[in-house]
């Protein structure tokens, strides 16, 4: 726990917003001050003194101010071992001059990047001088202290506040740490903005946030991703782990009814218990809970329009979690916020990634994400029978919830409204008597209604169960040697079906 006194430092940054009252400080505590370019005239407009880095190595900033820092008078006074005799000699022999703290950020190679700067200004922003400092003086934190962004000036203030202009080891320590990820999400950046390589896979997220636990109690759990840019949170408690899960479930599935009229669907373990586009939100929602009124309690809802009053006062008769859409009329609002508890999300827009990841044995599986949406033009009629119009829109509709159901999954829908599914069934005819038995318990007639389901049928039983049950239209992706015997059965018995090619598995 030993203090170690500040006596010189190093500093040239980007961005010096909050650098002012560190450098006043430091110099309050007798700080010998090393600069370059830009960084050395703001010290100096301080009316504080400053060596430029050029009087260090007798050589100036050349190549533009690519080359600045990069010598050995610099690199030697921040990475000698003040114990170690051999380098405090060549110190000595070579007129070094000590450095105990360098304070250095990175050019914003990132925010270039998504400004859709020209390649040549984005090559530019790749720091070299920068990133070598920030590794040297990390390296060697026994000695000196490193601070690496912004994002550090608080903390390090008070540091050298409380211990007079010194800092422990562990403190250094603690910001070398900081450091290599600043360097090393640097790097990230810049190699997935060069990499086309896709069997390479890096990623770097430095906004963490730790939650309450994980799946259960007894696990850890954490969240890395900008939150705030997806969601403007207007009320209720912190989110979840598996608040986190299913609110990701529902921005994919209403992402599918994104350009559709008024659509509120429900959701309650990352699949849809309920859902329906009508032509109001109240309507949407009133219709939706009527797919599964058990299920919706405590479940997470979502709309594609703002929530009015109407449909709110019909909202705040469940219980649930989380409620989000892409706005909300004032008085819906204040309705909504009578529950304490309840999370209310308005969901901005903002570009998703483009890929999927999750751990796997000792390592990761990495997908494209499922981007298709079944449309008219992706449909093959493979019966006699056509569908009608009517169907045509109906096993649309059906498919998208498909899409977003734990496979093996079948979905039935009529008018635009979710009438029941089978879920995460080891068995298609299982999911199919699930879905069934689950539309018969909250009376629907399923008479005339339509089917999706996530991959073929390799045999007829599972029409023939529809069939049974009132289905007079079904989707399915097509694809299996023994299509030609649920063909024949829909021939027979007067079913419409259609292919799209595509299968949706979601496992």
């Amino acid at each position: 726990m030993s203090i170690k006194k500040i006596s010189s430092a190093l500093i040239s940054v980007f961005d010096k917003d909050g650098l002012e009252p560190i450098v006043k400080k430091l110099h309050e505590q007798g700080v010998t001050f090393y600069s370059t370019g830009g960084t050395e005239a703001f010290i100096k407009d301080l009316g504080i003194p400053v060596v430029p880095v050029e009087d260090v190595t007798s050589y100036p900033s050349i190549l533009g101010g690519r080359v600045k820092t990069l010598h050995p008078k610099v690199f030697g006074g921040i990475l000698n071992r003040q114990d170690n005799p051999s380098d405090v000699q060549q110190m000595q022999e070579f007129d070094i001059p000590q450095i105990d703290l360098v304070i250095v950020d990175l050019y914003p190679f990132e925010k270039t990047v998504a400004s859709g700067a020209s390649e040549a200004d984005i090559i530019e922003k790749i720091d070299i001088g920068g990133i070598s400092l920030i590794r040297a003086a990390a390296k060697n934190f026994k000695d000196t202290v490193i601070v690496a962004s912004v994002n550090e000036y608080a903390e390090f203030l008070e540091v050298i506040t409380n211990n007079n202009g010194g800092t422990t080891l562990a403190e250094r320590k603690s910001f070398a740490t900081k450091a290599f990820h600043t360097s090393s999400h640097y790097d990230t950046a810049i190699f997935n903005y060069f990499n086309e390589d896709e069997t390479f896979y890096k990623e770097s997220v430095s906004n963490g946030q730790v939650l309450r636990y994980g799946e259960n109690p007894h696990q850890k759990g954490y969240f890395f991703g900008d939150f705030d840019k997806m969601f403007t949170k207007l009320h209720g408690k912190e989110l979840s782990y598996n608040n986190l899960l299913d609110v990701d479930a529902a921005v994919n599935l209403i992402g599918e009814f994104k350009n559709d009229n008024p659509t509120f669907a429900i959701l309650k373990h990352n699949n849809a218990c309920g859902l329906a586009t009508r032509s109001t939100v109240k309507e949407a929602y009133l219709d939706a809970l009527a797919g599964d009124p058990t299920s919706a309690f405590g479940g997470v809802l979502i709309s594609n329009a703002k929530i009015d009053k109407a449909a709110a006062d019909e909202i705040n008769n469940l219980f649930c979690e989380v409620v989000i859409a892409p706005g909300y009329e004032d008085d819906a609002l204040a309705v909504l916020q009578e529950k304490k508890n309840r999370i209310i999300l308005i969901q901005n827009e903002v570009e998703l990634p483009a890929k999927q990841v999750r751990t796997c044995l000792n390592g990761l599986l990495v997908q494209d994400k499922d981007n298709i949406t079944d449309n008219k033009e992706h449909l093959t009629t493979v019966t006699v029978t056509s569908p009608t119009t009517q169907e045509v829109e109906d096993l649309l509709f059906a498919s998208k919830i498909c899409k977003h159901t734990k496979s093996n999954t079948i979905v039935f829908a009529k008018n635009k409204q979710l009438y029941a599914s089978g879920t995460g069934q080891t068995s298609r005819v299982d999911a199919l008597r699930q879905a069934v038995e689950k539309a018969q318990s909250f009376n629907f007639d399923l008479n005339g209604a339509v089917m999706a389901s996530d991959a073929f049928f390799p045999f007829p039983d599972c029409v023939e169960l529809a069939k049974n049950a009132g289905i007079t239209a079904v989707i399915q992706p097509g694809g299996s040697i023994k299509d030609e015997l649920s063909i024949n059965y829909c021939n027979e018995n007067n079913v419409a079906m259609v292919f799209t090619g595509t299968r949706h598995f979601k496992h």
